[in-house]
């Protein structure tokens, strides 16, 4: 089989820097274990995602969907979790003799997650 070049992905994802990252994505996804859509042919990863964007079997923006969905961070807490957990802070006899300052030093601890002693 031929040889993919770069010129037959333009096509596909016009800016070459978004088919680099795309493709790279795809070669990532390929390493752990994603199906292939073409023949290997003795190719490695990135010609192989490569070759599948060139064919139009996978679409740029599936892959960009993707790639997103791996950049971002997802807080699990909800609001009414995290005013809970400042409720039952606030209602901890141990928080009664606290200083305002100590108080608000205890609370942006838990936010960030530190383990500072506030005691």
């Amino acid at each position: 089989m031929a040889r993919v070049t770069v010129e037959d992905c333009v096509e596909k994802v016009p800016n070459r820097f978004n088919l680099v990252l795309l493709a790279g994505h795809h070669a990532r996804a390929i390493a752990a274990g994603a199906e292939l859509l073409v023949d290997r042919d003795n190719d490695k990863n990135p010609v192989v995602s490569l070759r599948e964007i060139a064919d139009g079997v996978i679409e740029a923006g599936a892959l960009t969907e993707s790639l997103i969905g791996t950049l971002q961070r997802v807080d699990e807490r909800t609001e009414a979790e995290e005013e809970a957990e400042t409720l039952a802070l606030l209602a901890d006899p141990q928080h009664m003799h606290m200083s305002e300052q100590e108080l608000v030093r205890a609370l942006q601890s838990d936010r960030d997650g530190g383990q500072e002693d506030r005691y």
